[in-house]
């Protein structure tokens, strides 16, 4: 084994050919394993003589956490030697590249391939790094650097969020938000107090930027915490990517088919709205072409007839709405003593207003939970008698229409994200490393 010079190192066992990438320490290259089997690897080459006394902690702990880790989404460690001039890592090739590849070839991601990446995270390694590691190390790549660990404070596991919302505010901005053309520059932004603003295009929706804006805190008492990440509505790893989709899928467009042929169609629609929500990750996680093609004409089945549903339960839901102005508006004249109670039925009537126009569903849905809010601590608070009776019946129908709402835009949803899946699937494509370096 030996191997320093212009071209790749060479090493017993493998022939080393192209570079695919460098880092602080280290490069990395393909290679082929001589054997028989010819097995495509990807070999990571440390030199020996670029390592401090922290990179040898790092690499050693990087060793020895990949050689017990088995997992779809995190790059395995086959091997390791070492000869006089490098420490060598032999880890699984994945075709696709890593991550940090996958967003600079496409420049920005869509939300939706983003948050498949973001339910693909495993924080198995955080566990590693005790709360007392020495405060002045700094581990990682400085533009993924939570600003506690470049302004030498103690730091914890708590810095790997922060450098999920780099990877992310990357993924959808196509830079990161600390972007400098020199290191001081860099630091300079890492240690300033200014709150962290995202840009207004491409568009976000509300759940996206409410995670971004809490996993870019400053201050890590402030920032989201684990638990509340993996719970969070975007990241949703109820319905991420894996083996159970298709099944739960499956079970959830039979109950819809059931409610359906007994004419039950308010009970159908929001079924097969619930099946979409698992067959868009079911086509996420299937290799299988032919297979994929099947499940991709289901759901487009399935979509169609939801649509015809849509419509029939909307004609439905806008008469029992006709059927209640009197009593709304008998309701708004037994409010004049109630201001709050008047705002509310007017932002109510906003929203069904804002339902009437094409593509205004979450401008409409935001105005029915905002309505919804208020009105709830009214009616709580409204002694018995025929208003409280009236606004209980109204709160009803809101509620009703808001959920129905609700179901649209997530089959909305689901329809495009169906119509638009690359034939390539991306948990195949791209793993991602949980090392956030």
């Amino acid at each position: 084994m030996a191997g320093s010079g212009w071209g790749p190192p060479r090493l017993d066992g493998f022939i080393l050919t192209e570079r695919l990438g460098s880092g602080t320490y280290a490069t990395v290259y393909k290679a082929y394993a001589k054997k028989d089997t010819r097995e495509v690897v990807a070999i990571k080459c440390v030199a020996k003589k670029s390592l401090n006394k922290a990179s040898v902690e790092n690499l050693l702990t990087e060793i020895e956490i990949l050689k017990g880790i088995r997992h779809p989404h995190i790059v395995q460690l086959k091997d390791f030697q070492w000869d006089n001039d490098n420490i060598y890592l032999i880890m699984e090739f994945c075709a696709g590249g890593d991550l940090s590849r996958f967003i600079h070839t496409r420049r920005i991601l869509p939300e939706k391939v983003a948050r498949v990446f973001m339910q693909q995270l495993d924080f198995g390694f955080a566990q590693h790094m005790s709360p007392w590691d020495e405060k002045h190390v700094l581990r990682g790549s400085p533009l993924y650097m939570a600003p506690e660990m470049v302004c030498q404070r103690q730091y914890d596991a708590r810095v790997d969020l922060w450098s999920v919302g780099v990877i992310l505010y990357e993924a959808l901005f196509g830079q990161p938000p600390f972007a400098s053309r020199s290191f001081s520059e860099l630091e300079e932004k890492i240690r300033s107090n200014r709150v962290i603003e995202l840009p207004l295009r491409p568009p976000l929706s509300r759940d996206c930027r409410d995670l971004l804006q809490r996993l870019l805190e400053r201050d890590p008492s402030h920032r989201i915490s684990f638990q509340d990440f993996f719970a969070h509505p975007w990241v949703d790893l109820e319905h991420m990517p894996s083996g159970e989709s298709l099944a739960r899928a499956t079970a959830l467009v039979v109950q819809a088919v059931r409610k359906d042929q007994e004419g039950d169609f308010a009970a159908a629609l929001p079924l097969y709205c619930k099946a979409l929500d698992f067959f868009v990750p079911a086509l996420h996680y299937e290799v299988d072409a032919q297979r994929k093609e099947a499940i991709k004409a289901k759901v487009g089945q399935y979509v169609s007839r939801a649509e015809e549903l849509k419509a029939i339960v909307s004609s439905s839901n806008q008469a029992v709405l006709r059927q209640g102005t009197s009593a709304r508006d008998l309701l708004r004249e037994m409010a004049h003593d109630k201001p709050r109670l008047l705002t509310a039925l007017e932002v109510a009537s906003a929203a069904m207003a804002r339902e009437e126009e094409v593509g205004k569903e979450q401008d409409a849905l935001d105005l029915y939970q905002h309505s919804l809010g208020e009105l709830l601590l009214l009616l709580a608070a409204e002694a018995p008698g025929r208003r409280r009776e009236l606004l209980h019946t109204e709160v009803q129908n809101l509620m009703a229409r808001a959920e129905y709402l609700k179901e649209q835009i997530k089959m909305k949803e689901a329809h495009w994200e169906a119509e638009s899946l690359d034939k390539e699937s991306l948990s195949e494509s791209v793993r991602t490393s949980c090392t956030l370096q």
